[in-house]
Formats: C-alpha cells, structure tokens, sequence
C-alpha cells in the first residue's frame, strides 16, 4: 500500500506482525478452541513484542500510538488466520477509557497490566432485554455510604474467565433531575455476587461468551471510571474504538479467506485452465477484494479521526467502517468457500467454520440495521421511526 495511507512506520507494523501471524496461523487457533483452551502463547509473544499496547500511553508501558495502530495489529493477525478477539476488548474498549477517563491510581493499577497483556479486561454493556437500545440498560449503580451497589444482568460478554475485571455499564440516578445516565464501574473477576454462565455458542472460537449476573456487588468508591457526570461521553469514547476495531476484525477474516481462494483458483484444474481462468470465478474474487481495500479506507478514516480527538468525526466514519467491514467480510468468505467447492466445507482447508465467524462481524457489537439508524438520523437528518 503507498505511504500517502499508511507511513513508513505502519507499513513496518503490518510486515512485524504479518510474520509473527504466519508463525502461529489459522491450524494453531483451530487447536486451541477446538482443545477449549485460549491462545495464550501468541497472546503472550505479541504481548513481549509491544503490539497488545500499542495504543496505550508511553508512560504506562504501551507504545504511545493510536487506534490506527492497534487496527493494524488486529487485522494482520486475522489475515494471518489467528486474530485475537480479545484485543478488541481489552486494550482497545479498556485501555482507551481508562487512559482517557481513569483516575490515576485506576491508571497506575490497569494500564501497564493491560498494556504488556499480564491483565486484561472484558466489557458489559449488552443486555438480555436492551439489545441495541443503550437506554434501556436495566443495570443499576446505588450509593451505600462511600461504596456502590451494582445489580443487574449482562449477555454475550466475550472472554470474563479470562479477565481479570470487567468494564460494566451500569446505570445510576441524576440527584438533580431523577433520571438515570449511563457510568461505568470496574468489578473484579471475584467480586461476590458477580457470577457467570457461558452461553452454548455454535462458533468455533477460542474466546467464551457469558451471561453476567451481578446481585448486589458491593465496590469501592474508586470502581467508578471517570466522572460520574461524563458517562455518556466516556462510553462512546470506548465504542468508536469498538467499531474499528470490529472492523479490522472482519477485514483481516476476509483477506484470509480470500487468500486462500486465490491460492486454490491458481492451481485447482478441472478443465485446461487452472479455474482461476475463468471470469466466472475470477471475476468475483476481485470483487470481494476491492470490497475489503474500500472497507479498510474507511478503516482508517476513522482511525485517524479518533487518534486526532475529533469524536463526533470518528463516530459516523466507525460506524460506516464496521458496516462496510463486515459486509466485505461475509462476501469474502462466501465466495471463498464458493471457489472451493466441496473443499470449502471440509476441515482441511479451514473456511468452513469461517462461514458462522464472518457473521459475528454483521451482528456485533452493534447490527448493520443499527448503523443504517444512525446515518440515516446522524448523517442524513431523516426523522426516527423510534
């Protein structure tokens, strides 16, 4: 790609981190879900490299870069076969509001851990009766003395047996006005009352789901994010980075797949020609991948809109990013497993389980007909119908 996109320096990043990729790939995470383990190791070695950091402050360990950056990591890991869901969650989501909103001491506690991937950190905001309506969070934060009182249900939170806390949006109650606003509260993997169920998920993924319960859960004062007052602000502040960073997610996933459909159409034979020859096959190879080099533009659009502080910018480029990402991806590993034929359904070749994942990108953390809402309101000035 010409440096006029991406530096010199970020074109050094993808080649690091597509070599450290080709070192574990795609049969190295099939493994480690299919054992019911997590990938700990590559987690760990790109962890050691300083690429889990990379958008974390210098001065807590992490590499002083940017979203732009952290995009980059995620979705060479995915085009590589093994991208790391986790990344989304914990540097991106975590690191980003405590860095831009924690205190100092939740900075001192959480971003060197977060940043050298000794801690991490999953993220609750999705509830069982919400879904895409933020305002319908039923999660509630009360004060008893100095501590708080958070109850509540979460769902389809990704990775909590793993982390070591989870960032959970709750809502609290305005003195002034009575109505409740969103706020965000650190609770800590043991805290008592805070429980877990894994949901039965049909995705091959090494990275759990789980169904939260918190009946009670007493915390500190110091467990609130920021101020009590900038909840709404802070929570955006962590789902653009959400976006883009689904985005690189869905992107990555697509080059995998497609790449291995391009290696397959040059050599598959049936007739004279390699299969590759004929436009009917190739034609739309080159149609899923356009539609990820236009996804990844946008991409980047908005990460450099985030990295520059321009939120409201960054929010209508993310939201388009991940619709565009996540379309491109789904084509992708359609046609994909089209240009394979029986093979695409088998084990061996590895994009069959491709199929359920590249919807993951469609559905979360927020639905394309969600994003469709906000350009149509945001963007387009259109009345809401809700």
């Amino acid at each position: 790609m010409s440096t006029v996109i991406e530096t010199e320096e970020h074109n050094a990043l993808r080649a690091a981190v597509a070599a450290l990729g080709q070192r574990y790939g795609r049969d190295y995470l099939a493994r480690v879900a299919r054992e019911g383990g997590h990938p700990d190791e590559l987690w760990a070695d790109a962890a050691k490299l300083g690429y889990l950091g990379v958008n974390l402050p210098e001065e807590y360990g992490g590499g002083g870069g940017g979203i732009a950056e952290l995009s980059i990591v995620l979705e060479e890991l995915g085009a590589a076969g093994c991208p790391l869901l986790m990344m989304v969650v914990s540097p991106a989501i975590c690191g980003t509001v405590i860095a831009r909103f924690g205190t100092d001491a939740q900075k001192q506690a959480w971003l060197p851990g977060l940043a050298d991937g000794s801690l991490t950190m999953a993220f609750g905001i999705t509830e069982p009766d919400a879904g895409s309506n933020s305002h319908r969070i039923t999660t509630t934060a009360r004060r008893d003395g100095d501590d708080w009182i958070l109850t509540g249900r979460k769902v389809f939170i990704s990775g909590v047996d793993i982390a070591d806390a989870t960032l959970i949006v709750g809502r609290t109650e305005d003195a002034r006005t009575g109505s409740l606003k969103p706020c965000l509260f650190i609770v800590p993997r043991d805290a008592p009352g805070f429980t877990r169920s894994v949901i039965d998920m049909e995705l091959a993924a090494a990275e759990k789901q789980f169904e939260l319960t918190l009946d009670d859960v007493r915390l500190p004062s110091s467990a609130l994010v920021g101020d009590e007052d900038a909840g709404l602000l802070q929570l955006f502040a962590g789902l653009n980075p959400e976006r883009i960073m689904t985005a690189a997610f869905a992107i990555g996933m697509g080059r995998h797949a497609l790449a291995k459909a391009v290696d397959y159409a040059k050599t598959r034979q049936v007739w004279k020609a390699p299969i590759g020859a004929h436009q009917a096959v190739a034609h739309p190879l080159a149609q899923a991948h356009i539609e990820l080099e236009l996804a990844r533009l946008m991409m980047q659009k908005a990460a450099r809109l985030y990295d520059a502080g321009d939120d409201m910018g960054a929010g209508e480029a993310a939201n388009m990013a991940k619709y565009a990402a996540g379309e491109a991806c789904v084509r992708a590993v359609d046609q994909a497993v089209h240009t394979l034929g029986g093979n695409g359904l088998t084990r061996e070749y590895g994009l069959a389980s491709l199929i359920t994942a590249s919807r993951v990108a469609r559905i979360a953390p927020v639905s394309r007909e969600m994003i469709l809402n906000f350009i149509s309101h945001q963007t387009l000035g259109l009345p809401k119908s809700y």
